[in-house]
């Protein structure tokens, strides 16, 4: 049977931890540790040893894992910039979309989960209003405003999740792996990606990564001629 403590020489660890620890180390001990092993492993559990803390004890500053997650996708919302202020729209936007592209690569598990909430944060929240008024001040009607947003983050959100699941990108790394693929896929059945791969991903400088401002401009290419009509 496990050695039992009881309450009273349970409590000064219990206290101790509870002065050390606060809402905000959970928080960021939650968002390295999703950084390093994802969301599907994360546990409570998990937390509690990569923050040297009792899983219980975690609880007395964030009360349950839904809100741990809430805050989690709220602290990564605060590190995308939100779109300036004094400059028109699209390059505001711009501005946005090449933080938020930063920022989500960096966190590989957030995109499925950054609209997920229904809690949203502070920061969620502030980030919102930013890119909305964004629309707003550039005259967009707001049918036009919720078409524009709809149509920018399915996009951003479809890119990351395309772009950290990819097991290369450009490079060494992805010519090598172009390679072992082509080598392996008859010709003659299947040519039409024999010739883009041979003419194009392994030719020197390929980096998927240059598709990102290829589509997002084509989105807000579209989105100026919207706008355009409606003026």
């Amino acid at each position: 049977m496990a050695p039992t403590t009881s309450p009273t020489e349970q409590a000064p660890a219990t206290r101790a931890e509870t002065r050390r620890l606060t809402a905000d180390v959970v928080i960021d001990g939650a968002v390295a540790l999703a950084d390093r092993i994802g969301t599907e492993a994360f546990t409570i559990r998990k937390l509690a040893e990569a923050i040297d803390a009792k899983p219980m004890t975690i609880y007395h500053h964030v009360p349950r894992k839904e809100a741990i997650i809430d805050g989690m996708v709220d602290r990564v919302f605060g590190e995308i910039e939100l779109p300036p202020t004094d400059t028109d729209w699209r390059t505001a936007i711009l501005v946005r979309c090449d933080s938020m592209r930063r920022v989500l690569v960096a966190h590989p598990w957030a995109a499925a989960l950054m609209e997920s909430r229904t809690s949203p944060g502070p920061a969620t929240l502030r980030h919102h209003d930013a890119v909305l008024g964004c629309f707003r001040r550039a005259g967009f009607s707001l049918e036009l405003t919720g078409h524009a947003y709809a149509m920018i983050d399915a996009f951003m959100y479809g890119f990351a999740l395309q772009e950290t699941t990819l097991p290369a990108t450009g490079g060494d790394e992805m010519a090598e792996l172009a390679g072992s693929i082509a080598d392996q896929m008859p010709a003659d059945l299947y040519p039409h990606l024999t010739e883009f791969t041979a003419d194009h991903v392994l030719q020197p400088g390929y980096d998927f990564g240059k598709e990102f401002d290829f589509g997002l401009n084509l989105v807000l290419d579209g989105l100026e001629l919207a706008a355009a009509d409606e003026a």
